[in-house]
């Protein structure tokens, strides 16, 4: 699969790393795609791995990962240029610079927001509730981490899923993508645990069902 990761920090990539490794052709995608930086992940990522612009690298792909902090997220999408018909995941959380809260009012969430400006796109929202640690290794113990996911389109749910269960993760279908709006108050949970009450990030949240 052609998999574009916009944005290069953790998030983008540990996920980019991992599925260059797993066999397919990611291009991650920058401002600055000749930066020492970007080179260096390439290189670390191997031979499937590659950079280009925004624009260059969604074009040639199927699947776009939105992985970049919320306040470059909608520009991000702009710069993509035509989304139609192409998978976009929705990493992102619209957080507040201190971390006290989500950035965007009740009745609506971040994912909804990419998908109205992501013009034809089928948008995935997903691994938003865990952090990169946990993307890199999702075993703890016996248990594999939980990856919450939800959108609008049934195809694209199962391949995103079908990425996910490749990095060793359990699937929660939370239904259509307007169950972003809580799954992303579930990752400012997450961020209150990890961060306010100092639990750190290497922790999940975990379904149990009898």
């Amino acid at each position: 699969m052609k998999i574009a990761v916009i944005g290069t920090g953790n998030v983008g990539s540990t996920l980019g790393r991992r599925w260059a490794n797993n066999g397919h052709q990611v291009v991650f995608c920058s401002r600055t795609p000749d930066s020492e930086r970007v080179r260096g992940l390439v290189g670390a990522s191997g031979p499937n791995a590659s950079a280009a612009g925004v624009s260059e690298g969604v074009a040639t792909s199927d699947v776009v990962v939105l992985a970049t902090p919320w306040p470059a997220a909608l520009a991000s999408i702009e710069a993509a240029g035509n989304l139609q018909g192409k998978i976009v995941v929705d990493c992102t959380n619209a957080l507040k610079e201190d971390l006290s809260g989500l950035s965007i009012g009740d009745g609506t969430s971040g994912a909804e927001q990419v998908a109205q400006r992501a013009k034809g796109a089928h948008v995935v929202k997903a691994f938003n509730t865990i952090s990169s640690l946990t993307m890199a290794d999702p075993l703890f113990g016996r248990e594999r981490a939980d990856l919450f996911l939800c959108g609008d389109d049934a195809d694209a749910k199962r391949t995103v899923a079908q990425l996910a269960q490749e990095l060793g993760f359990e699937l929660v279908d939370a239904g259509p993508l307007r169950a972003a709006r809580y799954l992303e108050y579930l990752a400012m949970l997450w961020v209150h645990l990890a961060y306010k009450q100092n639990w750190g990030p290497n922790f999940i949240f975990k379904t149990v069902r009898r």
